[in-house]
């Protein structure tokens, strides 16, 4: 009789036990989630985040692209998808690699277009760089720049064929709040 009182006791207790362990590793867990990407280094592309038009430097009432760039992923990576008027459509997933301590960018297209960069802040700039190929299968170096203006940012990409001696500007855009 006393024995099934303490096996029922003991029971109940370990269920209880259970769901408290249960509980507490939950609550940590989402802890952790929050704060995965709340240091201030996740922060320095905020920028970049919003529902934008984009133009030419060269043509600024003429719109060729909307650019939709959302923190996903608990925040922790920049998603873009850009859609071009003239039917290019791109994406890439950006994240700052804190084990690195540097931004990480994939970019890929519906033109088959793979380009990895990396790099950081740079004054009141961000700077990535990395290599591809032109159509010839000769390497290229590509480096991408995006400030904050005042109503918007401006992103201009350059590349390089000499190994950095001289580079050829690739695009020189603005992007604004989308109408």
């Amino acid at each position: 009789m006393i024995s099934r009182r303490i096996g029922r006791l003991l029971g109940i207790t370990g269920v209880c036990l259970t769901i408290v362990v249960v509980a507490n590793a939950q609550a940590a867990g989402q802890t952790s989630q929050r704060r995965a990407c709340s240091s201030p280094e996740y922060r320095q592309f905020d920028f970049f985040a919003g529902d934008w038009d984009g133009f030419d430097v060269d043509k600024p009432e003429v719109r060729v692209a909307h650019n939709r760039v959302t923190w996903i992923l608990d925040g922790c990576v920049l998603l873009e998808d850009y859609q071009g008027t003239d039917g290019s459509h791109g994406e890439s997933f950006t994240i700052y690699d804190a084990s690195r301590k540097v931004w990480h960018q994939s970019w890929v297209t519906n033109r088959g277009v793979l380009l990895v960069i990396e790099g950081g802040p740079q004054g009141d700039e961000m700077v990535l760089s990395g290599t591809d190929r032109t159509p010839e299968g000769k390497e290229r170096l590509v480096r991408g720049i995006w400030k904050a203006i005042p109503g918007g940012v401006r992103e201009t990409a350059a590349r390089s064929t000499d190994g950095g001696k001289t580079w050829t500007p690739w695009f020189d855009m603005v992007f604004r709040p989308a109408k």
